[in-house]
């Protein structure tokens, strides 16, 4: 069984990582944010160890210093990017505020089941020193910096650019980007040195979508389009690749061989799956290989309602891509063997907006012949649909929560903000394909000592598929 940390942090190559340890404990931003109840946003430390008398618990509670941060997604301080330097160790998870724009630095070495705060970096430093704000995506780099992706400027415009810290001292050191141009519109972001590229990605601008999602500003172009294709060597932008206006592309994952010059992008509002390359003539280029069909609905904000793509990931070994239907609440497997003809091979409902007995009637489905049953699990009914997910290093779990944005989860989940979000565990067949809900699994995000919350994105202590990069 290879170990994590033997060589520096995290693995050699990502079929090394497939062997590594069972996770036992994950990682998750619960947020109260946009919920009534007026306490910080905390990182919870999850149980999820069968053998473990604390199985499906909360074991541990960080609460943040401020109130109305919105802690979204994490990452790490240095991961298999950094593999062979022996000095580098993977103790800090970097947890940046959607909303505060505040970055807050959390020790997970010293004990990773009771981890501290280490360090805040307040949203004046991001502010002065990179005229960034409302910061997303974080991934460590093979220098040791840490570079997190941003989605705004300090007055509440869109503005993808990157915020680099130093991986020691965690100080703001500047910008990342370079040259004239930036995008308009920033979200998620992953790299590829050995093709000399950094690709990111575009949500919406933040004042627009701060306190929810209002069809009207997608006419006013408040929302993304493009995957921005960067120079890695001289920080430059140097194509805009248009996957479809207003297509909201967010996830983005290049295949985790570093050698490959291709992956997938998921677009939320159009359901699209858009499989990306490099041409031959070394530019690149992206084409829809997945579509999930709209339902035609009543009793919904509006007539056609998107599956709304919200979370993507691929396997260690290349082999499948998994995405999330917030909104019609399944989850998808795809065999992507052949990475321009994805195979549908596993799918599962677990809540989503179209359950039977609902507020809304399905009045044409292309894919279903009838409305799915209420998802309910050890005598909890799921509010709320899929959404974060996270897959254990051998591929054979498949873990979800269920909140997305709690300005969002406000408005197309009510009852999940009242009740709580969940996690949730899938069984995967890394055969021929197949998912099947854990039954035994649930970890209940309504029953937190300061009142429900909603969990976010889930990380392992050792690093996952979507939080390390093999160089």
């Amino acid at each position: 069984m290879a170990k994590c940390g033997e060589c520096g942090p995290g693995y050699k190559t990502p079929l090394d990582a497939m062997k590594g340890p069972r996770e036992e404990i994950v990682y998750l931003p619960c947020i109260y944010r946009n919920t009534g109840i007026k306490k910080p946003d905390y990182l919870a430390t999850v149980d999820v160890d069968p053998k473990s008398p604390t199985y499906c618990q909360v074991i541990h509670r960080l609460p943040m210093p401020n109130v109305n941060d919105e802690l979204h997604h994490t990452g790490w301080n240095s991961c298999s990017s950094c593999f062979g330097d022996t000095t580098k160790k993977r103790n800090r998870l970097i947890l940046p505020s959607l909303i505060s724009s505040r970055i807050y630095v959390v020790d997970t070495g010293t004990d990773p089941r009771a981890p501290r705060l280490h360090k805040a970096v307040e949203p004046i430093d991001i502010y002065w020193n990179c005229n960034l704000a409302n910061p997303h995506t974080t991934h460590c780099l093979g220098s040791g910096e840490i570079m997190i992706s941003t989605m705004g400027d300090p007055s509440g415009n869109g503005k993808g650019g990157f915020v680099l810290l130093d991986g020691e001292t965690f100080e703001v050191k500047g910008n990342w980007e370079k040259g004239p141009k930036v995008p308009k519109l920033g979200y998620d972001f992953w790299y590829q040195p050995r093709h000399n590229v950094l690709m990111s990605t575009e949500w919406g601008v933040p004042k627009c979508l701060a306190n929810g999602f209002n069809p009207a500003d997608l006419e006013k172009g408040c929302y993304g389009s493009n995957i921005n294709v960067w120079d890695w060597t001289t920080h430059e932008l140097i194509q805009s690749i248009d996957v479809g206006k207003n297509s909201i592309p967010l996830e983005i994952r290049f295949l985790h061989n570093p050698d490959a010059a291709e992956g997938f992008i998921g677009c939320a509002l159009t359901s699209a799956i858009h499989r990306f390359h490099k041409t031959a003539n070394g530019t690149w280029a992206a084409k829809r290989v997945i579509q999930v069909p709209s339902k035609k609905v009543d009793g919904w904000a509006l007539p056609d309602m998107p599956g709304l793509i919200t979370d993507i990931l691929i396997s260690l070994d290349d082999k499948f891509l998994y995405f999330s239907d917030w909104l019609h609440g399944d989850i998808r497997q795809y065999d992507i063997t052949n990475t321009q003809q994805p195979k549908l091979v596993g799918q599962v409902f677990v809540g989503g907006s179209i359950v039977k007995g609902g507020p809304v009637t399905v009045v044409e489905d292309q894919e279903l012949d009838c409305q799915p049953d209420p998802f309910i699990i050890k005598g909890k009914r799921v509010q709320g649909g899929p959404q974060m997910i996270q897959l254990s290093l051998d591929g054979k779990r498949l873990y979800v929560s269920t909140s997305l944005y709690s300005g969002w989860d406000k408005q197309f989940y009510p009852d999940m903000v009242k009740e709580g979000s969940v996690m949730l565990q899938i069984d995967v067949d890394t055969k021929k394909g197949g998912l099947k809900v854990n039954k035994n699994f649930l970890v209940d995000f309504g029953k937190e000592p300061e009142g429900p919350a909603l969990a976010h994105e889930i990380r392992y202590p050792g690093g996952d598929c979507t939080s390390d990069i093999w160089i």
